[in-house]
């Protein structure tokens, strides 16, 4: 059996303003491609959930967590570590039995780059279509994202009991965002499903 060589990867446009905004100011790795698109794992995790009930779980958010939106997906950023604990804190809240449109984007993972504070669709060292995803809560060049995502007590403090940018203690700021999620979530989908006519056979 011959083995097959992956064919190699297109070197990466470094003069592309979107990628060098998220390398060079924030400090994030990019993954090869475009759109440009952000390495999750590393420096955060992304837990997903429509737009719809992620409207209610935003005040549960420090001010300077980021969020971005594309299409009718919310994207909140989570300390690195949070989409693996996503399954257990959801069966420990006693959500895990219950279809919810509620996932995360951990290690290994990708999301799109939404375009950087002040850059429009038509910047001319754009290489790639760009913008469909948005900045709803921007995060701010020069400042350490960690600090500002919501993490379980284990990633967020030594002691678990430090305090959350925006208050709180960082001992209920991953699963008191997720319990809030969960419960808009399924609020959403019971909506969803009233609106709908029924089926006669």
């Amino acid at each position: 059996m011959v083995p097959t060589v992956p064919h190699p990867r297109p070197p990466l446009d470094r003069n592309d303003p979107v990628r060098r905004w998220y390398e060079h100011e924030l400090g994030w790795a990019t993954a090869p491609g475009t759109p440009v698109r952000l390495r999750t794992g590393l420096r955060f995790d992304v837990l997903e959930l429509p737009v719809e009930a992620g409207r209610a779980v935003l005040h549960h958010l420090g001010p300077k967590a980021p969020v971005a939106v594309q299409g009718g997906v919310m994207r909140i950023l989570v300390a690195a570590g949070g989409a693996d604990e996503l399954p257990g804190l959801l069966d420990w809240l006693e959500w895990g039995g219950l279809p919810l449109d509620l996932s995360a984007i951990g290690a290994g993972g990708t999301m799109e780059a939404p375009l950087p504070p002040g850059l429009t669709g038509d910047h001319p060292g754009l290489t790639g279509v760009q913008g469909a995803a948005v900045w709803l809560r921007p995060p701010e060049p020069g400042c350490e994202v960690e600090p500002t995502l919501p993490a379980l007590p284990s990633l967020a403090s030594p002691d678990g009991q430090g305090p959350l940018p925006g208050g709180g203690t960082a001992g209920s700021g991953l699963v008191r965002l997720v319990d809030t999620a969960a419960t808009q979530c399924h609020r959403v989908r019971l909506r969803r499903m009233c609106r709908q006519p029924l089926a006669f056979s």
